[in-house]
C-alpha cells in the first residue's frame, strides 16, 4: 500500500476530502519524523512504537574487494508492532 491508496482509503471510509486526507497524513509523517530526529520514541497504543537504536561499530566487508571496512556506530530508527495488533493480524489471516 502507497501514501496514496493509504489517503485514498481513508478519506473513502471518512467522507473527507483526499486533499484534506493528504494533508493530515503528510502532517502525522512529519511529527513522527521531527519528533524522532530530536530523539524522542512515539507509542501508538494498539499499533506500535517507533524508537532509536543505536548500533554499535563493527568491522564489515567490501563484498568487491574483499577488503574489511570499519563500520561506525549509528542511530538508527525502529518500528516494533505492539501485541494487539500482531494478535490481531494473526487471527485474520487464519
Amino acid at each position: 500500500m502507497t501514501k496514496a491508496d493509504l489517503v485514498k482509503k481513508v478519506a473513502d471510509a471518512t467522507g473527507i476530502i483526499r486533499k484534506d486526507v493528504s494533508l493530515a497524513v503528510d502532517a502525522f509523517l512529519d511529527a513522527v519524523k521531527d519528533s524522532m530526529e530530536e530523539g524522542h520514541h512515539i507509542e501508538i497504543r494498539g499499533f506500535g512504537t517507533f524508537k532509536l537504536k543505536t548500533r554499535k561499530a563493527r568491522m564489515g566487508r567490501n563484498p568487491k574487494t574483499d577488503e574489511k571496512v570499519q563500520v561506525p556506530e549509528r542511530v538508527v530508527p525502529t518500528f516494533k508492532f505492539s501485541r494487539a495488533f500482531k494478535e490481531e493480524v494473526d487471527t485474520s489471516n487464519k
